[in-house]
């Protein structure tokens, strides 16, 4: 079997530590230069700069992200502060600036001797999953779905790695929804398309108290028109080599990029209310998705939001509407809801005991099962709303 060839991709800013590592590295037999920068890589050297706090977060995302094996870095600041932060993140080593051959070179070949003692054979990387949450129409609460879907498994036992997308495109509101700014928006990764790797990408996503990464859609005109579905598509395959799940707020709109995100979704709610203009425009987009040929029909989810058992229609009726099963039922907790909204609060922050808390707790949960372990969804249903299914 031949040698395995090490793969190290360099982040780093400044041009002559950058060409001492390239020199040195490409001179190491067993070692080359990974050019990708989208590709996961064996090893990574990244440069530590000036903004510790956005710089570290970066690498723990990276770390987490499973982008590379072993992370080292460099800096030419050799102050207490940054080596000890240095250390916390697991970062194998450290190479203050000027560049020292020798010290980089040993470090490689350390590097080798632990990949090998590992004998872990090279696993297929999991790719995230792509949750796309549409409205029947306006006001049916999908971005609270969204928001509270995302912030529920970002905090969930397992704590994978959650982002948020709002592609409401004039009328995005999951900022105000989490009370947070953010200086980027999606339309910056057409501005920046040429630049799109895992690395720029956390580097323009806002991350929120929950866990979650959040990636808000432009404010103004002048982004509304920008992204087409060429790039979109590249933005969330990114997006799946970093993250567990990529939960998006797909609005209510119908278009070109919208039909692209279905096209590759994993999973397509479509959330409602026992209302007969939800209904009926709930069968209209079943009826286009059937036309499309996509998304496949065990993938499309129909949620009612605020729901009362006491409801004017009832399930059996809605289902019959629809031809459908309803997946899940979202309890009707209009003060709670609209509290945590004005507060720019999750519902688990605010009320956590309260039933439409747990509920999307549940939820969450219901996306997390994996082989043997199973969510019982009617079980859950019955035990947080009364209702047998």
């Amino acid at each position: 079997m031949p040698e395995h060839i090490v793969s190290v991709r360099l982040e780093i800013k400044n041009q002559k530590p950058r060409e001492d590592l390239e020199e040195i590295i490409s001179s190491t037999e067993g070692f080359r230069l990974q050019r990708s920068v989208t590709a996961a890589c064996d090893l990574l050297i990244l440069e530590i700069g000036d903004d510790l706090k956005e710089e570290f977060q970066l690498i723990h995302a990276l770390q987490r992200s499973k982008m590379a094996t072993e992370i080292f870095l460099t800096s030419s600041r050799l102050d207490p502060d940054l080596l000890i932060e240095a250390l916390r993140t697991g970062a194998k080593e450290f190479f203050p600036q000027p560049i020292k051959r020798e010290e980089v070179r040993n470090a490689l070949l350390k590097f080798k001797e632990r990949e090998k003692s590992l004998k872990v054979k090279p696993e297929e990387k999991k790719r995230g999953k792509i949750i796309n949450i549409i409205g029947s129409k306006g006001g049916v609460g999908t971005t609270t779905v969204a928001v509270n879907l995302a912030t529920n498994l970002a905090q969930s036992e397992t704590s994978p790695m959650v982002a948020l997308i709002d592609m409401n495109l004039l009328f995005g509101e999951i900022p105000i929804f989490l009370d947070i700014e953010s200086g980027f928006n999606w339309g910056e990764v057409d501005r920046n398309i040429s630049r799109l790797d895992s690395t720029f990408l956390m580097s323009i996503l806002a991350k929120h108290s929950s866990g979650v990464y959040i990636l808000p859609s432009p404010t103004g005109l002048d982004g509304a028109n920008i992204a087409t579905p060429e790039i979109i598509e590249k933005l969330l395959l990114e997006m799946q080599d970093v993250f567990d799940f990529i939960v998006i707020d797909g609005g209510q709109s119908i278009d070109d990029i919208s039909i692209k995100i279905m096209e590759i979704s994993d999973s397509v709610l479509l959330v409602a209310i026992l209302s007969l203009p939800c209904l009926t425009n709930v069968k209209r987009l079943l009826w286009t998705f059937q036309k499309l040929g996509y998304p496949p029909g065990e993938n499309i989810h129909v949620i009612i939001s605020r729901y009362h058992k006491k409801s004017e229609i009832t399930l059996k009726e809605a289902e019959r509407s629809i031809n459908r099963q309803i997946f899940w039922l979202v309890p009707n907790d209009y003060l709670t809801t609209m509290s945590a909204i004005n507060r720019g609060k999750t519902l688990s922050t605010i009320a956590p005991g309260t039933e439409i808390s747990r509920n999307f707790k549940a939820l969450a949960s219901s996306f997390l099962e994996t082989g043997e372990k199973k969510t019982d969804k009617a079980g859950l249903l019955e035990k947080y709303l009364g209702v047998k299914k």
